[in-house]
């Protein structure tokens, strides 16, 4: 026993003078933590913004499945669907441009890579763009722009003093509307439209009163005021920026981010319903049946009553998770009350509906829509600043999985607020870049990095999707060119891989390959040569075997594992960061 600790500790003492990139990386992208024992479970889906390949990894950051057919990088959201199927809108670079989130193109693939179904829906009038989703009964539903001359922006009452110098330079408006459509899968492409809502039937202004829409907003908080939060008036003048769908109560919710509002409207109405102010199932049309984040916006309120800026991803929390019905997003922390720089946050709210999904409405002109307040809320750094794309949604176990877009930047974080999961996208326009290389900024945003991301989704590992498929961890999706990676790559009878991740906390995976059968071990030890953990004793066959390593109980600092199969020994140098 002496002779073989004094052989350990030598060995140790060796390694501790050997450079540090010949054993672990300095970590700047992929799997950055991982606390398995907080974070939730499953399959992380993300599609790099600069790149055309859509990726699912586990929590170990470790690729499970990848999608690569698509010719264009994402316009902007992809869903995994139940049956498997890749659904992914695409950036084409239309007629329209809005100056931000183009999309113009829906596609879908099955989970073998191949193209099922897609549509082009993009003209010189109207364009799909920032998110789309899947309907119950697989329809579609989507946002869209659509031009409006400037004659047509004058008739409806706009204040043309209030046009940004882009109006004039470009001719034209930029509103959304919401289309729905049936996809045409005998086809292999193409739709049928079943349903619209647009913005423009529902404007009030208070500047022209020649115009029929002519009124007092903070009299009808239903109506959207032509003067919007009193800014000045861009393009892209609502620049909605995500679309949600709640099948309990049969509505739509549409992130509205040139208002700092979320904007909610009934589905069940026909599409003359949805022009007008009565009918369906809310009686109420098209109008709007609830909003919330800047009561300014319908003169209920002031800068200090604003919740929302300019915010990204507003979507219903799910029925059977924490806080079921609340509305989560990303909010992007622009021009921010109170604050004296632009800070993101990760917010819920608790909106004022019944549950038969009525609305409270305000108690009077010039109240605002309820609550006055946050539910929770979680301020990130400064660092962790996005200022535009991102999300935030809520997973199963009541944590928040949360995207920092611009930054490529994605974590999980528990009410309590403690960040137990953290990942950075490693793809930049280019694919996969290699650990340690310098992420590079967006010439094009100076705000962003190649590896931003719009948004990430969480999918649980019973989700019906995975059912009867073959999930196999793959390698992670970085690249590593250090002196592990060539081991790796050198046949050998017996191989000890560096564990991954490293830098760890709290888990790690530590695989060995063996040509032959051997009797195997595989144990840990501390920098004073004590063994902390015997993963392995005993005799193994030909293979390659993966053992996970938890460091929950351990203090933070330098760890050796050493793997021997018969004579032959090596050693890797593991870091756990607590």
């Amino acid at each position: 026993m002496k002779i073989e600790k004094f052989f350990i500790v030598l060995i140790l003492t060796t390694l501790l003078f050997v450079a540090e990139n010949n054993f672990c990386q300095t970590k700047n992208m992929g799997l950055i933590s991982n606390n398995s024992s907080k974070s939730y479970d499953g399959y992380t889906l993300f599609a790099p913004k600069q790149y055309t390949s859509t990726y699912l990894i586990n929590n170990d950051g470790k690729l499970i499945h990848s999608w690569s057919k698509s010719q264009y990088p994402p316009g902007q959201s992809v869903y995994l669907l139940t049956n498997g199927h890749l659904l992914r809108s695409c950036m084409t670079k239309g007629q329209l441009s809005s100056g931000g989130g183009e999309g113009g193109r829906i596609e879908e693939y099955d989970w073998d890579d191949n193209l099922v179904w897609y549509t082009d829906f993009s003209t010189s009038t109207y364009m799909q763009h920032h998110d789309i989703k899947m309907l119950p009964n697989g329809n579609i539903i989507m946002l869209v722009i659509e031009k409006k001359t400037l004659a047509e922006v004058e008739a409806a009452g706009f204040d043309n003093t209030k046009f940004q110098p882009e109006i004039a330079q470009k001719g034209m408006m930029l509103p959304d509307y919401v289309a729905e459509i049936k996809p045409n899968y005998a086809a292999g492409s193409g739709y049928t439209l079943v349903w619209e809502w647009h913005t423009w039937d529902h404007l009030i202004q208070s500047h022209d009163a020649t115009k029929n829409n002519y009124g007092v907003p903070k009299n009808h908080p239903e109506l959207i005021d032509c003067a919007g939060d009193g800014k000045n008036l861009p393009a892209f003048w609502n620049h909605m920026n995500s679309i949600d769908y709640n099948p309990a109560f049969d509505q739509i919710a549409m992130s509205v981010r040139g208002n700092s509002e979320v904007w909610i409207i009934d589905h069940s109405t026909t599409t003359s319903e949805a022009a007008g102010h009565t009918g369906g199932k809310r009686g109420k049309g098209g109008d709007l049946l609830y909003r919330w984040g800047n009561p300014y916006t319908y003169g209920a309120g002031t800068a200090t009553t604003e919740r929302y800026f300019q915010q990204h991803d507003v979507e219903w929390v799910k029925t059977g998770y924490p806080g079921a019905g609340n509305l989560t997003c990303y909010n992007n922390g622009l021009n921010r009350t109170g604050f004296t720089a632009n800070q993101s946050s990760a917010d819920e709210f608790t909106p004022a509906v019944d549950a038969d999904g009525n609305y409270t409405m305000p108690t009077g002109a010039g109240s605002p829509f309820l609550p006055a307040n946050l539910t929770w809320t979680y301020l990130l750094p400064l660092s962790e600043y996005s200022e535009n794309i991102s999300g935030a949604y809520r997973l199963p176990n009541g944590n928040t999985l949360i995207c920092s877009g611009t930054l490529g930047l994605f974590q999980e974080v528990t009410s309590d607020k403690e960040v137990v999961w953290k990942y950075i996208c490693p793809v930049a326009s280019t694919g996969a870049m290699t650990q340690g290389q310098t992420i590079p900024s967006d010439p094009a945003r100076p705000a962003e990095f190649m590896n931003s991301v719009f948004r990430v989704y969480r999918y649980p590992k019973d989700y019906a999707a995975f059912t009867g498929r073959t999930l196999a961890p793959g390698d992670p999706i970085e690249k590593y060119s250090t002196a592990v990676e060539q081991e790796d790559n050198l046949p050998s009878m017996f191989q000890l891989h560096q564990n991954y991740p490293n830098p760890f906390n709290p888990s790690t995976s530590i695989k060995f390959k063996l040509s032959e059968e051997r009797y195997v071990t595989l144990k840990v030890y501390n920098v004073l040569g004590e063994i902390i953990a015997e993963l392995v004793n005993g005799n193994k066959m030909p293979g390659s075997y993966e053992i996970k390593f938890d460091g929950t109980n351990l203090a933070g600092g330098i760890y050796f594992c050493l793997f021997q199969a018969g004579n032959f020994k090596e050693v890797k140098k593991m870091i756990l960061m607590k």
